[in-house]
């Protein structure tokens, strides 16, 4: 598991716990199960690679507030096409450049294929309105973005999710393993914040900002998944990678007994360098701009 920005290697207890089961299984086939999961989540817990750093890329032109409000609001667009919605709840934010400690968010209310450039609602740190809109925000589910937002203050954009898939990986205590290729670049770079309630009061915030560190995201136990990123393309693209790795691991699991085959470590950690390089191209550089047409055409108006 991950915790505290860096890696762990959980509980032996955790570990007997992190196999998939049906409730049309035997008793004998569930011991069974539960014996071959717990070896193998075992052996790579001992053996996780260490945390990864990302490699430094080179300074970027300033974006402007219009660049950043079109681009959250398609990627709103972008969660409601995918079913990543949850009526109206959960965020996706953005920092306002040009005015440190503002932020996007969308009003509270509106589903996310309701979102445009123009309902974004600017708030503080702490969710109040500050844009004179009156629109209604949620203060209290901004608490998460708030925190990580003034945290890391690199960042443009904050997603969390409460998808099926993702909310079931945050079930497992194993999280996320090196399954699949989609798996890779997130392995080593997501943090573990364990569940505390609904409420995020000052204390969790500083749990959940050390939790996360450096890292590009969080597995929030029993609850859902979180993902950062220094634009908004970024942020989006590492979503829709743990979304398909969760699915993918969470289908072999139920599909295999909870038996799946682990990429080494040195796969793991040679594919994840693959994958970044030298840092100069970012995760959404080369998707961006085909994801927009696509919101383009399947939710206009998304820009106005």
């Amino acid at each position: 598991m991950q915790h505290d920005g860096r890696m762990e290697t959980g509980k032996e207890s955790d570990r007997r716990e992190c196999f998939v089961f049906s409730h049309l299984e035997s008793a004998g086939l569930l011991r069974r199960m539960a014996l071959r999961w717990t070896a193998g989540a075992a052996r790579y817990s001992r053996s996780r690679p260490p945390d990864r750093t990302r490699p430094m890329s080179a300074p970027r032109p300033p974006r402007t507030e219009r660049q950043v409000r079109i681009d959250l609001a398609a990627a709103f667009r972008l969660a409601a096409l995918n079913g990543w919605d949850d009526t109206v709840y959960t965020h996706l934010s953005a920092t306002v450049p040009g005015e440190p400690g503002t932020y996007l968010i969308n009003a509270f209310g509106l589903g996310f294929d309701e979102v445009s450039a123009s309902n974004l609602v600017k708030v503080d740190v702490n969710g109040r309105v500050v844009d004179g809109s009156g629109r209604p925000v949620n203060p209290t589910g901004f608490t998460i973005h708030g925190a990580v937002h003034a945290a890391r203050p690199e960042l443009e954009c904050v997603i969390h999710l409460h998808t099926p898939w993702g909310v079931a990986l945050a079930m497992l205590p194993c999280g996320l393993l090196p399954t699949s290729q989609y798996a890779m670049r997130l392995v080593g770079r997501l943090g573990r914040h364990d569940y505390e309630g609904l409420a995020l009061g000052a204390d969790e915030q500083r749990r959940l900002v050390e939790n996360l560190g450096a890292l590009d995201g969080l597995i929030l136990t029993n609850h859902g998944t979180l993902t950062v990123g220094r634009s908004v393309a970024e942020a989006y693209m590492l979503m829709h990678l743990l979304e398909r790795a969760a699915q993918a691991q969470l289908r072999a699991m139920a599909a295999s007994g909870g038996v799946v085959r682990v990429a080494s470590d040195e796969l793991a950690a040679r594919t994840y360098r693959q994958w970044v390089g030298d840092g100069s191209e970012r995760d959404g550089d080369v998707e961006w701009p085909a994801l927009l047409r696509r919101v383009h055409r399947l939710s206009p108006g998304f820009a106005d």
